[in-house]
């Protein structure tokens, strides 16, 4: 399945199916002083076949902190981020939870995407977020998080972690944009020769991330 993004403000996005159907919603009211809370709304079936309103219920919440863990509120559940998607790594770009199927699995926050995998010695690709492109070098795209059928049963979680890691993934991207100075594009060309190695780290072997704490100029492959 692939769910369009409204915008890359994942946030405050809808999102869509292939066929354009609208599926979740998310909203994060500003408050002065506060983090907030992050809600997802997903789409219900209605029980009424002449109703041809789109009926959405509150499917889960994030609701982030200063400090310490955000909580997260799915189904009816509560968990703690820092307990159930705890952190690894030098860079802390990696996020692991175990799935409702009883199976590790893993996000890996890279430098443009976000990328969910089993976490076990098969590291298989089962979710990637794209970005949107401008369509100065081939087609203009929406961003569009892909998701591989086999774990579709769990698509609420996905979409719940998935605004989650991209959040975080953003806030990386834009501490290191501070860092460089406000008029460094979004892009700068010595990240075009870097995505290209990023791209092709296999999973089970490297994977790139961002020393954060010397400097975003300075990127590298770490052993996982």
């Amino acid at each position: 399945m692939q769910l369009t993004l409204s915008t890359e403000s994942v946030r405050n996005a809808v999102m869509t199916n292939e066929t354009g159907q609208v599926l979740y919603k998310t909203s994060h009211p500003f408050i002065l002083g506060k983090l907030g809370t992050t809600t997802i709304r997903k789409i219900q079936p209605s029980t009424d076949p002449l109703d041809m309103h789109d009926n959405f219920d509150v499917m889960g919440e994030i609701e982030w902190h200063w400090f310490g863990s955000s909580t997260f509120r799915i189904n009816g559940q509560e968990m703690q981020s820092n307990d159930f998607l705890p952190r690894h790594g030098i860079t802390g770009r990696k996020r692991t939870f175990t799935g409702p199927d009883g199976l590790p699995y893993r996000w890996d926050m890279l430098l443009r995407s976000v990328v969910l995998s089993r976490d076990d010695e098969s590291r298989t690709e089962v979710a990637r977020y794209h970005g949107g492109t401008l369509g100065v070098i081939g087609p203009k795209t929406k961003p569009h998080l892909d998701v591989d059928p086999d774990v579709m049963h769990m698509l609420d979680l996905i979409v719940l972690t998935f605004v989650y890691v991209e959040k975080l993934r953003k806030d990386k991207e834009r501490a290191a944009r501070l860092v460089l100075g406000p008029m460094t594009p979004r892009v700068p060309p010595w990240y075009l020769a870097t995505s290209v190695v990023v791209d092709s780290c296999r999973y089970d072997t490297v994977q790139c991330t961002t020393l954060t704490m010397l400097s975003p100029l300075y990127y590298l492959c770490d052993k996982l």
